[in-house]
């Protein structure tokens, strides 16, 4: 008897990749995690519900809906939260692409990307990054066809970093179809110090096919957790909440975010600290010689090509995340591992004779 075969689309899907692992914690700038501790009342209010793990947590998030409600001036029936927001955008991405429809994004980005579009049936049409690193509208704009449903915008770009500008956005959402979802990924929009930059809140309130992306993953520093958010018109984020699996984010999760939320100091001197040390990486790498493109992130793009396997294997005990062919994503971590990672940075430049 034939063996039971998962569906035909999976042949062609890899299996998602984490950062590589480090020798310690501390060492690991290859999954964007913040370096520092939970911020001031996330563990205690985390705790206390540890105490109930015998109920099932709150499947409608009513005061974690509540909370952004207050937070961002719109009602709670414009919220779909899941684990982390890349879950949510599974959860976007099949309740509205189907086998014969087409989504649109830039190329490279967010490397989960390829898995949830192929898991729906519909068609990837990539559009490669400007030379810059930074994402070409313009022909975003032109390979939107009858058959796009969906065009994913990720600003800051992941893996590369830039942003994409309000003008930009504007422009681009005045040329695409109503009828077609324009997903801005803002997972790592806290870093933003750009005041050009696009803010997906700005675009929804004048686009009703705009969805926004958001997490507590990066600057919350929740990422163990699994908390993140889509902000859209009603009945797109209705859609995602029946295409989310029930009970997805513990009442743990939803307490250490509600807690989080209510620590926006704290949480705007870690910001601050960790872009102070993004701005040192990036001036001390490009004294080396290196071309780093302007980063809005935590993280820090060496376009490496071919040479990315062979330098990340040269960061050892450092751990960053090479993409095979194309470059090395580098995690904003603490002052002295970063010294350290600029350190043998400019060693393998050295040892290769660039100067």
């Amino acid at each position: 008897m034939p063996a039971p075969r998962p569906r035909k689309a999976l042949d062609g899907i890899p299996l998602y990749r984490a950062g590589k692992p480090a020798l310690t914690e501390e060492h690991k700038l290859s999954s964007n995690e913040n370096p520092y501790a939970p911020l001031p009342g996330v563990m205690e209010r985390a705790a206390a519900e540890l105490g109930r793990m015998n109920r099932y947590p709150d499947a409608g998030m009513t005061a974690l809906y509540g909370a952004l409600s207050e937070r961002l001036g719109l009602s709670a029936e414009h919220f779909a939260a899941g684990t982390g927001s890349v879950a949510v955008l599974f959860s976007l991405l099949t309740a509205h692409l189907e086998a014969g429809d087409e989504i649109v994004y830039a190329w490279r980005s967010f490397e989960a990307y390829p898995i949830a579009v192929d898991l729906t049936g519909a068609t990837t049409v990539r559009v490669p990054l400007r030379a810059d690193a930074t994402h070409d509208l313009d022909a975003m704009a032109d390979a939107v066809t009858e058959r796009t449903k969906v065009v994913l915008v990720c600003t800051p770009n992941n893996p590369t970093g830039p942003v994409v500008t309000a003008d930009e956005l504007e422009r681009f959402l005045d040329r695409v179809p109503d009828h077609v979802l324009v997903v801005v990924d803002e997972a790592y929009v806290e870093f933003v110090g750009d005041p050009d930059a696009a803010k997906g809140l700005d675009a929804l309130a004048g686009h009703d096919n705009v969805v926004v992306l958001r997490t507590f993953s990066k600057a919350y520093g929740l990422a163990g957790l699994r908390v993140g958010y889509a902000i859209a018109r009603p009945e797109v984020a209705e859609s995602i909440r029946k295409a989310t699996a029930p009970f997805t984010v513990t009442d743990v999760a939803q307490a250490a975010a509600l807690a989080s939320l209510d620590a926006q100091d704290a949480l705007d001197e870690r910001v601050a600290a960790i872009v102070r040390e993004r701005g040192a990486m990036v001036e001390a790498l490009r004294a080396q010689g290196w071309d780093v493109p302007r980063t809005e992130a935590n993280f820090v793009w060496l376009p490496l090509g071919e040479h990315a396997l062979d330098f990340a294997t040269a960061c050892d005990p450092v751990s960053v995340r090479p993409f095979a062919g194309e470059g090395v994503r580098i995690s904003v971590g603490t002052p002295a591992v970063n010294a350290q990672l600029i350190e043998l940075a400019g060693a393998w430049r050295s040892a290769r004779g660039i100067s």
